[in-house]
């Protein structure tokens, strides 16, 4: 049985999307992942120039599009998953502009910081 996780995209603080991950959901998985994905990208409100994919995200929506792009490369494991009560899954990753908090199964918060304390969390789990 693999370790399962939803992430939220939030714009302020209404969720946007969930991605719902069946594998690899813990902090040194798909946290790691997540943190590698976000650090290089810098959130802005308009476009200037021609910035490339995974180094600006026009907003919130934006960044929720690019990260779909950046996991799903495969049929299965990855899927857009209803804006519901979660429950049954191991983590929860909640992504705002400014913060990335981390539930456990209990829904319990166990990581609540910025996108860089974010990164250092998932490689010390």
């Amino acid at each position: 049985m693999g370790t399962r996780c939803l992430t939220y995209v939030y714009e302020v603080n209404e969720p946007i999307v969930c991605l719902y991950r069946q594998f690899d959901g813990y902090p040194s998985g798909h946290g790691a992942e997540l943190g590698d994905f976000l650090k290089g990208i810098q959130l802005g409100n308009g476009i200037a120039g021609k910035p490339e994919m995974g180094t600006f995200a026009n907003g919130m929506g934006c960044l929720a599009a690019q990260l779909i792009a950046h996991f799903k490369k495969s049929v299965g494991g990855f899927y857009i998953h209803a804006i519901t009560d979660s429950g049954g899954v191991d983590y929860e990753y909640h992504v705002y502009a400014n913060k990335v908090v981390v539930k456990d199964s209990d829904e319990e918060v166990v990581f609540s910081g910025s996108q860089n304390d974010f990164v250092e969390y998932c490689k010390a789990e």
